[in-house]
């Protein structure tokens, strides 16, 4: 690697991405998502024969679309086996705890894909640059993540941590949305307005962040994001190619008979049906 890479290894590009010329087509997009759904439902069914344990954390800028990522991922597969993990403020309880405490507690067992929302990161984040912690806690905590994260590798989890990065154009385009979409204003909180307006402080938070917890045991992948088709097909795929997973022999299935109906006659009870503006469907 030359010198110049080295510098540049940890510093994503904040407004300077090439683009695709034109944003993927939906129909193309729900082809490929169908395709990769299959292959998550056999990667879901090789962890659970296996008992391995898989840990993903997403981590990136407000409006990086982790949300819609996350959905796209367990859409299709059983929540028993995927699990997302989205933690909200903490308790003046869990204040008072050792700061990975919360998190050590939902980390998968075996069999297991917890995907966590924002995760311990949150410390490196959110957390330094609105002030909610101390620039000591702050840095100590880098100091300590990668030997808890090589802990976490060593007791057989595999860790995957993605950054989805998006330009600061996009990000106001997102959130102008929100403002003047009444299904997503919901998105738009008091945070994403204070947090706008320090898109340098959370370059430098991410900078730091990166420098410090890239490790070759739990390495961060990164993903632009202004294109959210391309970025989740990218990252779904990247996913599965990280997961050594083998597909399962299929099951040859035929639904059985149905029993005959011996003498069974519905009875006549006041049900209340809802009404159909849509059209009756029977």
């Amino acid at each position: 690697m030359s010198k110049k890479e080295k510098k540049n290894k940890h510093h994503p590009k904040d407004t300077v991405q090439v683009a695709p010329v034109e944003r993927m087509k939906r129909i193309e997009y729900e082809r490929e998502m169908r395709r990769l759904h299959g292959e998550l439902v056999a990667m879901q069914e090789w962890v659970k024969a296996t008992g391995t344990k898989v840990c993903v954390v997403f981590e990136g800028r407000d409006t990086a679309g982790k949300g819609g990522t996350i959905k796209r991922i367990t859409e299709r597969v059983s929540p028993r086996v995927f699990r997302v993990v989205a933690l909200p403020t903490p308790t003046e309880r869990e204040k008072s705890q050792m700061y990975a405490q919360r998190y050590i507690a939902r980390l998968p067992a075996g069999g297991e894909v917890v995907i966590f929302d924002r995760s311990w990161y949150n410390r490196a984040g959110v957390e330094r640059v609105m002030g909610f912690c101390t620039a000591e806690e702050s840095e100590r905590f880098l100091e300590i993540v990668p030997t808890w994260e090589k802990a976490m590798t060593d007791s057989g989890i595999l860790l995957l941590k993605y950054w989805l990065e998006v330009s600061p154009d996009e990000q106001t385009r997102r959130l102008e949305s929100r403002i003047h979409d009444p299904r997503k204003i919901w998105k738009l909180s008091d945070m994403d307005l204070k947090s706008y307006s320090r898109w340098n402080e959370y370059s430098r938070a991410r900078d730091a962040m990166l420098a410090a917890t890239d490790t070759s045991w739990a390495p961060w992948f990164i993903a632009y994001t202004d294109d959210k088709k391309r970025a989740r097909l990218n990252i779904i795929t990247h996913l599965l190619s990280q997961v050594p997973y083998e597909p399962l022999k299929p099951r040859d299935i035929k639904l059985p008979k149905r029993r005959a109906e011996n003498g069974y006659l519905a009875p006549d009870l006041p049900l209340r049906f809802i009404p159909t503006p849509y059209g009756d469907v029977r």
